[in-house]
């Protein structure tokens, strides 16, 4: 992988992590379009690690917010108190959105693995990620706000996460569309999709770069890997800010009609 391949790919994670029209899928289209021969390996833990530069952009972004989470929720833990403080309840339903990402993982990671090595799956699954925005939009009512989130809908968001497992399955997009389709309205749901990102990504990105020092000469990927990893921060935040601004006032019906065309394309040419 190349200094240029890496910005490239940089960009392209900091971009589809956030908007619904996901990463993996789109980290699988590029090198493949484009004619990059990147050995699988290496692509892998490059994978890794511009989700944890996007990762990084979410905790920037969110980083009061999360503060005043894991403070309340660890007051609440020692304190043995129940879950009233908002803040303290918002950390209990991160960590029960979490459990189906993690079980999915950890029950179907062959299958996973082998996703990624289509491009008819991804074409099938991007095409799979719009109809899970265009259902969010027709079912969702979009009366709620994340202060009256409860614990179904922690879980059932978090279900809809677990699909993002899967190469051309959005996790943001999955994880809107599940708590739209709870009637939370468009900002609020993207709120809580970003804040889902953190527990989620930490523990995969932590257990892939426990693997990737356990490989002879990972140390030859050190500049490619820091060079993606700071383009997808950077470009990960400015679409945080802007998809939030973007959702207070318009529909997700754009990304729909991207997706759609996507997947088409893609089936009709591989």
């Amino acid at each position: 992988m190349t200094i240029l391949q890496a910005i490239l790919l940089g960009i392209v994670q900091g971009v589809t992590e956030f908007l619904p029209i996901s990463s993996s899928g789109h980290l699988v289209i590029v090198p493949h379009i484009l004619r990059w021969e990147i050995p699988a390996q290496e692509a892998f833990f490059f994978d890794v690690l511009v989700q944890l530069g996007t990762l990084l952009a979410v905790i920037v972004y969110y980083y009061s917010d999360l503060f005043s989470i894991a403070r309340a929720w660890l007051t609440s833990l020692k304190l043995g108190q129940s879950i009233s403080n908002p803040n303290a309840k918002i950390g209990w339903y991160l960590i029960l959105a979490t459990i189906p990402a993690v079980a999915a993982g950890l029950l179907f990671r062959d299958p996973i693995e082998r996703a990624f090595g289509s491009m008819t799956v991804t074409a099938v699954f991007l095409l799979g990620t719009g109809g899970l925005l265009l259902l969010a939009e027709l079912v969702g009512k979009r009366s709620r706000t994340l202060e009256n989130l409860n614990w179904m809908d922690a879980l059932w968001t978090g279900i809809f996460q677990a699909l993002a497992l899967f190469p051309g399955i959005s996790r943001s997009g999955a994880a809107i569309s599940g708590s739209m389709t709870r009637d939370l309205e468009r900002p609020a749901a993207a709120r809580f999709a970003f804040l889902m990102v953190v527990p989620v990504m930490l523990g995969a990105g932590l257990v892939a770069l426990i693997d990737m020092f356990s490989i002879q000469g990972w140390k030859t990927f050190i500049p490619e890997m820091l060079v993606g990893f700071a383009t997808s921060a950077v470009v990960g935040y400015l679409v945080i800010s802007w998809l939030l601004r973007y959702l207070a006032n318009n529909t997700l019906y754009p990304f729909v009609i991207y997706l759609l065309v996507l997947g088409t394309l893609l089936l009709t040419i591989f």
